[in-house]
């Protein structure tokens, strides 16, 4: 049966807009030329951060789109393995930040706390000043997530997957892989960092690279963390908190102490999975097409950030890189052709943002009432 959309990309953007579409009563195909998802969107932390993402419409994203993740991870067989976010202040510069940030309308869903307060909660918390508790955030493990996802698309929605095809082109109307053309009223262009094969004029004018990012993954410490947990470092790159004036303070002191950490984009994230094994990073450089390789220098800077919050890492058992497009702002959203949509995730934040969004594009596309 013809598709009434077609959506090009099975990662998590991908997803979202199948969603977004299915819920609207359209039959929709997605074609993906993996044999499963593999990308950024199962290489991450799998955190859906609101707390910190800019403020104004990509902090409204993430708050409605972690609102979705919720509705639908029960159906979907998706376990939200962790919520909220405790944002580890360890320096008064750090806390300066926290008590600027409690004072703006995002922070209507955050507590502050102090030492004792969260010795109390979070024993394993070392040379914590203050904190901040924030409750809209969760955590799902992505490897066991994406996957879920699809298998419920296909079972509750009727999502069409077609893996292993690779498109070449689209054009309005119209999607051409290597054997076969499919129809549909409307096609919607998810394809991560890849630039090269479609549409590569909208990613050279948006000036996207890549960033590649190390994680890794650490044996079970022996203690569960309440919630996912960050620390100062986090509040130069989260543009919710870098942004405001007391930041700056923060970003010199840090220039002084942890300039390898900042050259590396490198700050503290630690997750924990069902297994109680932890999901430790990350790390950021960027280049058109970065190395393959996990540098041990990068490791030790990231096993260096944990072990200043949360004391001695256990052993790493795992550790991978990964890659996301990256470009100035939140993501494209373009119209490169009658009833298509390029739709790339430009801040790493896909996970985060990506059920909102999709629900905007898709208003666009198909009309309000559509």
């Amino acid at each position: 049966m013809r598709p009434d959309l077609i959506v090009v990309g099975a990662g998590i953007v991908g997803l979202a807009h199948a969603l977004a579409a299915a819920r609207r009563g359209k039959r929709v195909l997605v074609l993906d030329r993996d044999a499963q998802a593999n990308g950024a969107s199962i290489r991450n932390f799998g955190f859906v951060t609101v707390t910190g993402q800019e403020r104004g419409r990509v902090w409204d994203l993430a708050a409605r789109s972690a609102a979705i993740w919720r509705d639908v991870a029960g159906s979907a067989g998706v376990a939200i393995e962790q919520q909220g976010l405790l944002l580890v202040a360890q320096r008064p510069e750090a806390v300066a930040v926290i008590d600027a940030f409690l004072a703006t309308e995002m922070g209507a869903a955050c507590t502050r706390l102090d030492a004792a307060q969260i010795a109390a909660g979070w024993p394993m918390v070392r040379g914590a000043r203050a904190g901040l508790l924030s409750r809209p955030d969760l955590r799902v493990d992505s490897p066991l997530a994406i996957p879920a996802l699809t298998r419920w698309l296909a079972a509750a929605h009727r999502v069409e997957f077609a893996f292993g095809v690779a498109v070449q082109a689209v054009e309005a109307g119209r999607v051409r892989t290597s054997t076969v053309t499919y129809e549909a009223d409307a096609v919607v262009v998810c394809p991560g960092d890849d630039w090269a094969t479609l549409f590569p004029q909208s990613f050279a004018a948006a000036g996207v690279t890549r960033c590649k990012l190390q994680m890794l993954r650490l044996a079970a410490p022996g203690w569960r963390l309440p919630s996912p947990v960050m620390s100062d470092l986090s509040m130069t790159r989260y543009l919710g908190y870098a942004a405001l004036p007391e930041a700056a303070a923060l970003r010199a002191r840090l220039e002084a102490e942890a300039a390898a950490a900042l050259a590396h984009g490198v700050h503290l994230i630690a997750v924990q999975c069902a297994d109680g094994s932890l999901v430790v990073g990350d790390s950021h450089d960027y280049a058109a097409t970065p190395d393959p390789f996990a540098a041990a220098a990068i490791e030790d800077l990231i096993l260096a950030s944990y072990r200043d919050v949360l004391g001695e890492p256990p052993q790493v058992v795992a550790r991978w890189t990964g890659t996301y497009a990256s470009a100035a702002g939140h993501s494209i959203v373009e119209t490169p052709a009658p009833g298509v949509r390029l739709v790339v995730v430009t801040s790493g934040t896909g996970a985060s943002t990506a059920f909102a969004l999709a629900e905007d594009v898709m208003a666009d596309l198909l009309g309000a009432n559509a």
